[in-house]
């Protein structure tokens, strides 16, 4: 982690959240400068190492951005996203890897 990673990786997620319609676009991962999966396994490995106080107050904003993302990704069976290799990644992830 670099001195402003953090905000870097929120500013990328709100980006992304922000994007018109109802249904998010598949996110570009050509680089992990302006990938938002990155940004949110990013958000992942700090919310880990945080202590209590901090971690509940990033988990705050994490969860609200979680939510939108919820709210406008296309849904998944369970089934799939266990039957993946990518089942050990975060849902963020398995979510977009198998459309």
């Amino acid at each position: 982690m670099w001195p402003g990673a953090v905000a870097a990786a929120l500013a990328e997620c709100r980006w992304y959240l922000g994007q018109p319609g109802r249904v998010l676009p598949d996110p570009v991962m050509g680089c992990d400068c302006c990938d938002p999966l990155v940004a949110r396994d990013c958000l992942e490995d700090v919310l880990l190492w945080l202590p209590r106080g901090a971690r509940a107050d990033l988990g705050r904003l994490v969860a609200r951005l979680d939510a939108e993302f919820d709210r406008r990704a296309v849904s998944l069976s369970s089934h799939l996203m266990l039957a993946t290799p990518f089942s050990a990644c975060g849902y963020w992830r398995q979510r977009f890897m198998e459309n």
